[in-house]
């Protein structure tokens, strides 16, 4: 396999593979989704290339980039390469304040907008930032306000008008200069608290992270069809993203998140980055569809579950030879109940379902991969370019998230923090020379901020988040996210915020999965007008007090969940609750909900 600069990268691709699909768009107006072959993604990168040049973009500038997934984005950010400049993505649901510090920060001069929402925005912005210079519209149904006489559409950007002869010299000679220190983006950690950091990522980190998934999953294809439906903003879709288009895979680009079933049930990709919430609500979809089953057809389930998870967890992943009958059965079982349920969720043709970004409960890994869902389970941080460590084909360990990645080397350090060497840790974070030296040991290690072990075979097992580790006033220190994540398993749950630091003991807000409760409450009979009348009602509340009393038997009595407070609305980032990544801003939600959490403690 060759390794090439991304700024030559789909150029030599489109030498390969021509006239073969490249990228995949959704045309909503048409109803269908169209393909954008090699040879096109590459001359369009071209033209959006010399472009840049024409209006003055030099080697390393920062061009920014403020959008929901686009096919644009691609296009922009390796145009961005082929000028040794560096691209700059921000979430679509940034506020105001928080591009503005980008802006001001990295220097943009020129602001790449995808919607309404980000041009709006854009355009306060640019009032009281005057180095913001150039606002470039992606979206074609943007209406510009009445006094702006300077933002222009990109199809206006990218023509012929705005590049000449020199451009072009210029840009092959950038091009040909470009190297592997060179930056390549500059990613924006959302945080939970706290300052934002933009985390430097180079072309050498990304080059090297192709080399390392590479060993990883050599069990794939060299080409497949994957969908793009997390952020391109968010490092585990931008490096899986460029890591599909190095082995000359088709990327599909889902627009809107909320229309991600209907993509995947209209092409059934091969592969898909996701978070762990995705997955929880298809094992939700599929608790329900057992329960909900009539009694053979729930026998049939549950054994084919049973089956699969024999199957898979006592032989193949122990790369042992299942006995025959073993193998007969679940062979039938993949022919008919696990390839059904593949097939209602559209990833019947499925070969890799990386998922990282938040803990994953292993009853549903274990579900997952007992019906032959490839899901792939890892870890990993802006700052070590993704991944860090992911589950192997077999030999995988269900108590961690995965096994350190090849040429990646982790070690335990203090407070059992986790700690990463490689080629692939950033290069620093940008304009922040303090906090990038707090942020390594003085032999050079990262420090990850995460709490763990190593298993004998390489794996890792997180255990909490350092700085979000609770002491309680009786000493006893508690992981929330542990207890979060075993509420999330729950049907009737659909978020939980456990608190407990300096206090006596453990408590949680619950966001009740309201499609489960209202279904509940209609056969209970119980009234009601609106989500607050229902977390009001004492049959409610019992039912969150036995499924509650029934998980804390998991846990020691210091971190059990004594009282608790059911929430009518969920977290949300427009509130504030949740980064652009869909953690929780703990701090946040603490003044938020003080006098709720403060009421359980009365």
């Amino acid at each position: 396999m060759e390794y090439y600069h991304l700024s030559r990268l789909i150029h030599e691709q489109a030498g390969k593979f021509k006239d073969e699909t490249a990228l995949k768009v959704r045309n909503d107006a048409a109803g269908k989704w169209e393909t954008i072959d090699w040879d096109t993604f590459s001359k369009k990168i071209m033209a959006v290339a010399r472009s840049f040049c024409h209006i003055g973009v030099k080697p390393q500038s920062n061009i920014g980039v403020y959008s929901p997934n686009r096919v644009e984005c691609l296009y922009i950010d390796f145009a961005a390469f082929a000028n040794r400049a560096a691209v700059v993505p921000m979430y679509a649901t940034a506020s105001v304040s928080q591009i503005r510090y980008i802006i001001e920060e990295a220097e943009i001069e020129i602001l790449f907008a995808g919607e309404q929402k980000q041009y709006d925005n854009a355009r306060e912005v640019m009032k009281i930032c005057p180095r913001l210079r150039q606002i470039v519209l992606l979206g074609n149904k943007i209406k510009k306000d009445a006094t702006d006489k300077t933002s222009i559409t990109f199809d206006f950007f990218e023509s012929p008008k705005n590049r000449s002869s020199q451009d072009i010299i210029a840009v092959d000679k950038r091009m040909k200069e470009a190297n592997e220190a060179d930056t390549a983006h500059i990613i924006y950690t959302s945080g939970t608290s706290g300052e934002q950091k933009g985390v430097v990522i180079t072309h050498g980190n990304y080059i090297e992270a192709l080399k390392i998934h590479d060993i990883r999953l050599s069990y794939l294809p060299q080409r497949f069809l994957t969908v793009s439906f997390l952020p391109l903003t968010h490092i585990f879709e931008k490096a899986w993203s460029l890591y599909c288009l190095h082995r000359g895979c088709c990327v599909a680009i889902n627009t809107d998140p909320k229309e991600i079933l209907r993509t995947v049930s209209e092409l059934k990709p091969e592969a898909m980055c996701s978070v762990p919430r995705f997955w929880e609500k298809v094992y939700a979809g599929v608790q329900e569809k057992i329960e909900n089953s009539s009694f053979i057809v729930k026998r049939i389930f549950l054994d084919a579950m049973a089956t699969g998870e024999k199957y898979q967890f006592d032989y193949i992943n122990k790369s042992k030879k299942p006995p025959f009958f073993l193998n007969l059965k679940n062979r039938i079982y993949s022919k008919t109940v696990y390839r059904m349920l593949k097939k209602v969720l559209g990833i019947e043709n499925g070969l890799i379902f990386p998922c990282a970004g938040a803990s994953l409960s292993e009853n549903i890994i274990k579900m997952l991969r007992s019906v032959d869902i490839p899901l792939v389970y890892g870890y990993g941080l802006t700052e070590s370019t993704a991944t860090i460590s992911c589950f192997p084909q077999t030999g995988y360990e269900m108590e961690t998230v995965g096994k350190v990645m090849p040429q990646v080397e982790v070690r335990i350090g203090d407070e059992n923090e986790i700690q990463v060497r490689g080629k692939t840790i950033m290069k620093e974070y940008y304009k922040k020379p303090e906090v990038t030296a707090a942020a390594f040991t003085g032999d050079g290690w990262f420090k990850t901020g995460d709490a763990g072990s190593q298993t004998a075979k390489n794996g890792i097992i997180l255990t909490e988040r350092i700085k979000d580790l609770y002491k309680t006033s009786n000493g006893k220190y508690i992981a929330p996210q542990q207890i979060e994540m075993r509420l999330l398993a729950e049907k009737f749950i659909d978020g939980a915020f456990v608190a407990a630091d300096k206090r006596k003991f453990a408590s949680a807000l619950i966001i009740p999965e309201y499609k489960e409760l209202k279904s509940f409450a209609q056969k209970q009979g119980i009234a009601f007008e609106s989500n607050e009348d229902l977390c009001r009602d004492s049959r409610v509340i019992a039912l969150y007090e036995s499924i509650i009393s029934e998980m804390n038997k998991e846990f020691a009595n210091y971190e059990q969940i004594k009282r608790f407070v059911l929430l009518p609305e969920p977290f949300t980032i427009d509130s504030g609750e949740l980064t652009d990544t869909l953690k929780m801003r703990r701090r946040v939600i603490l003044e938020k909900y003080a006098d709720a959490i403060d009421s359980m403690y009365d």
